[in-house]
């Protein structure tokens, strides 16, 4: 069995944004040259997400709004975590309900998604730098 890593960086400018990762993804599996397996990605920070869904603008605003419903962003006061000098505990939250990662099977050197499905990384605590992992491993 053969296995490949490699993390991607991402820089968002906003403190919340959704980014759709499936070309690079893609092109992860391209690199490993496994063509029957599984791809596991998830993002390396507790304030960051990784799913699958549609990449619909309107889809996305819909997560955005319930999202900010849950866990509203402000007052920060209301979140214990915050006591500590953060800022982001609704991040937190948000993550949770959103996952950790996703692992997608791999047939005949192609990602095997159903109709519509891409996979995402999402941002609650922006601006610095964070990694998301991908992790391939199969024939």
């Amino acid at each position: 069995m053969k296995s490949y890593r490699k993390e991607l960086w991402f820089n968002v400018p906003t403190r919340r944004a959704f980014i759709n990762i499936t070309p690079q993804v893609r092109q992860c599996l391209r690199e490993s040259g496994i063509k029957e397996g599984l791809v596991l990605v998830n993002a390396m920070h507790i304030t960051a997400s990784v799913f699958i869904n549609d990449d619909e603008p309107g889809l996305h605003q819909d997560y955005e709004d319930w999202l900010e419903e849950l866990a509203p962003h402000e007052p920060i006061s209301r979140y214990r975590h915050n006591r500590t000098g953060e800022d982001n505990g609704d991040a937190h939250l948000k993550r949770q309900v959103m996952g950790r990662e996703v692992v997608v099977a791999v047939t005949d050197g192609r990602l095997d998604f159903g109709p519509w499905e891409q996979i995402f990384y999402g941002e609650f605590d922006g601006r610095r730098r964070k990694r998301v992992l991908v992790k391939i491993i199969g024939e």
